[in-house]
C-alpha cells in the first residue's frame, strides 16, 4: 500500500497544469481513426496507457482489449470496435468491472451486434454495427453519448443519436464535437438530438492537447483555502465544463485573478453556497474540501452519477471529511458540509485519484499531521501531483510498500 503523509502547509507560487485528459482520449482515438497524426501534450498517466493500449488492441487485431481502470477508454472504444466489426472481448481492472456498459447492450444488438454480458465486464462483441436511430438516456453517463458519436461517422448509413432524458455533462459532449470537428468529421446537433451524416472520414492532423481544467482546479482550490497559486497553462475558451471552477470559487468568495492562460488564486474568507454539479461531476471531491474550509452550509446537488467513479465518491467524500472533523452527510442527492475546524487523521484514498488530490488539499488546514492511503492511485490521471504540490511548498511524503 502506498501512503502519503502531508503536514499542514501553504502553498505559493506557479504551477502549469497537465493535458487535458479528456481531450486527449478524444484526440488519440481520432488520430487512430485518421490513420495518421501526431497528438501532443500525453500524459504517462494510467488512463493515457489504457487508451494507447486499447488502440493498438485494435489495430493489431487482438481478440480481448483490457481498458484498465478507465471508464472513458471502455466506453468510448466499444462502439467504435463495433463500427469497425471486430470481435473483441472487453475486459478492466480495479473497480471498472463493476461500473455499468449495460446501456449500450440492446442499442448493439438493434444495429446488427451481438452482445454477451451481464451489463458489466467482461463484455463480448461480434458483428458489425449499423447506422439509424440510437436512443440512449442522457442522464447516465456522456461517455455513452461520446463513444457514439466517435463511432457512427464511420458507418455507411447516417446515424441519429436521440436523447431520451436531459443530457447530464453536456459539456463533455461539446468537448467531444470540438475535438471531431479538427479531424474533419461533421456533427448536426438539434434539440436532444445529433445527426450524424454517413461516410464521413477523418482527417490526418496535428493536435495539441490543451490544459486540464479538471486538474487545476485541486491547485485553484489549494490557492483559495491556505495559499496564493497560479495555475498556468489554461484556455478561457475551452469546451471543458470545469473550467466552471473559476465562477464557482468566485462565488465561494476567493479572490480570483484571472490572465491569458492562467487563474490565480489567493486565501480568503469563504462562505459556505449552492453547487449544482450535474455537468461538474468530477469537480466535486475538491468543491467539498473547499466547503470545508468555508463559513456556513454547503449544498452539493446533482450527485448521483459519483457513486458509480473509481470510487462511490459520494460515501469517500463525507467520510473522510468526519474523519477529518468536519460535519458533512449525504441524501440520495446532495452532499452537506459544514465549514468546520479540520483536524488531523488518518484518511483512505479508496484507490481513487481525485479522492487523493482532494484531501491533499484539506490536509492543508488540519491542525497536525494527516495521512491518506493509496496514494499512488494520482497515476492514474496525475503522476506528479505530490511533486508539484511540494514544489509550491507543500510538506508531502509518500511511501510507497507495495
Amino acid at each position: 500500500m502506498s501512503i502519503a503523509e502531508l503536514e499542514n502547509s501553504i502553498l505559493k507560487g506557479e504551477v502549469t497544469t497537465p493535458p487535458s485528459k479528456s481531450a486527449a482520449h478524444r484526440a488519440l482515438i481520432c488520430s487512430f481513426l485518421a490513420g495518421a497524426g501526431e497528438v501532443k501534450g500525453i500524459i504517462d498517466s494510467a488512463d493515457m496507457k489504457a487508451t494507447v493500449g486499447a488502440l493498438e488492441a485494435l489495430k493489431n487485431g487482438d481478440d480481448v482489449i483490457n481498458c484498465g481502470e478507465s471508464g472513458s477508454t471502455l466506453r468510448f472504444i466499444i462502439p467504435i470496435a463495433a463500427a469497425l466489426g471486430k470481435s473483441v472481448c472487453f475486459t478492466g481492472e480495479g473497480r471498472l468491472p463493476e461500473r455499468p456498459v449495460g446501456e449500450y447492450i440492446p442499442l448493439l444488438e438493434a444495429h446488427g451486434v451481438k452482445c454477451k454480458s451481464n451489463g458489466y465486464l467482461p463484455l463480448e462483441i461480434s458483428g458489425k454495427l449499423s447506422g439509424g436511430t440510437f436512443e440512449i438516456r442522457g442522464d447516465i453517463s456522456s461517455q455513452y453519448i461520446t463513444g457514439l458519436l466517435l463511432a457512427l461517422p464511420l458507418l455507411k448509413e447516417e446515424g441519429r443519436i436521440i436523447l431520451t432524458t436531459p443530457l447530464q455533462s453536456k459539456p463533455y459532449v461539446d468537448m467531444t464535437i470540438a475535438v471531431l470537428k479538427e479531424y474533419g468529421i461533421s456533427i448536426i446537433e438539434k434539440e436532444n438530438l445529433y445527426i450524424i451524416p454517413a461516410n464521413q472520414s477523418f482527417k490526418p492532423c496535428d493536435f495539441t492537447v490543451e490544459g486540464d481544467w479538471s486538474q487545476a482546479a485541486f491547485f485553484l482550490a489549494a490557492g483559495a483555502v491556505n495559499g496564493d497559486i497560479s495555475v498556468l497553462g489554461l484556455d478561457m475558451n475551452s469546451a471543458q465544463g470545469d473550467k466552471e471552477i473559476v465562477n464557482i470559487l468566485k462565488r465561494f468568495g476567493a479572490d480570483i485573478e484571472l490572465s491569458k492562460n492562467a487563474v490565480r488564486a489567493k486565501k480568503s474568507e469563504l462562505f459556505g453556497i449552492e453547487i449544482d454539479a450535474e455537468n461538474i461531476p468530477d469537480m466535486v471531491p475538491a468543491l467539498a474540501v473547499v466547503a470545508a474550509n468555508a463559513k456556513g452550509k454547503t449544498v452539493i446537488k446533482n450527485i448521483q452519477r459519483l457513486r458509480i467513479k473509481e470510487s462511490d465518491r459520494v460515501e469517500s467524500i463525507v467520510s473522510n471529511l468526519k474523519k477529518a472533523g468536519v460535519k458533512a452527510g449525504a441524501t440520495e442527492n446532495e452532499i452537506i458540509v459544514e465549514g468546520s475546524k479540520i483536524k488531523a487523521a488518518q484518511l483512505d484514498g479508496f484507490n481513487d485519484h481525485r479522492i487523493v488530490m482532494a484531501f491533499s488539499v484539506l490536509a492543508l488546514t488540519a491542525d497536525g499531521k494527516t495521512t491518506i492511503t493509496d496514494a499512488l492511485s494520482i497515476n492514474k490521471s496525475y503522476p506528479r501531483f505530490f511533486e508539484d504540490y511540494n514544489s509550491l511548498g507543500g510538506r508531502a511524503n509518500v511511501i510507497d510498500n507495495r
